[in-house]
């Protein structure tokens, strides 16, 4: 890579690189949406938009470095040279690497009913309209904080559910579904990204990436708790015999 930060170019599936050659000469302006179609749930919980665009989209994602580093990459990997250099260069020329698109969206947190639009996106520069759906790839990302939230939840209105059949007071529902995801994910920003999801509805969590995932992006305080606690590791190294000491 040319530098620390992700190339912003290579955020998209191959197939969209062509995508400016396909659509009709005179196009000006492409709006596109993202919903939940529906599935396991009457309902989407939308969560994780905020994080994807302060990480990857807002402020100058564009480079010259960028530009020529995408250039020789894509000729390699299509065998011919398809890549849109005078696109991303008017955004660098006249926007100074800023992307010229709207985004619109519901309030993150926000329960929506399936088949509703969440979030909007348009191009705002009428030389770019190919830049709307060239960053579909990356919005659609948003659906794994979007299921995590959503499934959480849905456990919660379970949990709910039982505890006024049972019990005096809901009280304690913020931590009756704690989070140890950390270890089960498939990297940091996974834990990060699914923990913070997870914090939308309970207050549990051992799932530190997850903390400050919420606090980095959404300006949270401290947004999950937890207490001190035993492991295997920290019990049988007592033995047999040691079992009464490792308790007191």
């Amino acid at each position: 890579m040319s530098s620390a930060r992700f190339n912003t170019l290579f955020l998209a599936d191959s197939y969209k690189i062509s995508h400016h050659l396909q659509y009709p000469p005179d196009t000006t302006t492409i709006f596109s949406y993202f919903e939940s179609r529906g599935g396991k749930w009457d309902r989407t919980v939308f969560f994780g938009l905020q994080y994807i665009l302060k990480k990857y989209l807002c402020g100058v994602v564009v480079t010259k470095e960028m530009i020529d580093e995408a250039e020789v990459f894509f000729k390699e990997h299509f065998g011919s040279n398809i890549f849109n250099r005078s696109g991303w260069e008017h955004i660098l020329s006249k926007h100074g690497g800023k992307l010229p698109v709207r985004i619109r969206a519901v309030p993150e947190g926000t329960i929506v009913n399936t088949r509703n639009v969440l979030f909007t996106v348009e191009n705002t520069d009428p030389q770019v309209a190919w830049l709307t759906n060239y960053l579909e790839t990356v919005l659609v990302e948003a659906w794994y904080p979007i299921t995590v939230a959503t499934n959480s939840w849905a456990c919660k209105q379970l949990i709910i559910q039982y505890m006024e059949r049972t019990a005096d007071t809901l009280d304690k529902v913020p931590f009756m579904l704690h989070d140890f995801g950390y270890r089960g994910v498939s990297s940091v920003e996974s834990a990060g990204i699914g923990g913070a999801a997870h914090l939308v509805n309970f207050l549990g969590t051992d799932t530190l990436a997850g903390i400050l995932v919420a606090k980095e992006s959404y300006g949270a305080g401290m947004a999950g708790f937890s207490i001190p606690a035993t492991e295997h590791s920290t019990m049988t190294t007592w033995g047999r015999e040691g079992e009464r000491e490792a308790i007191r």
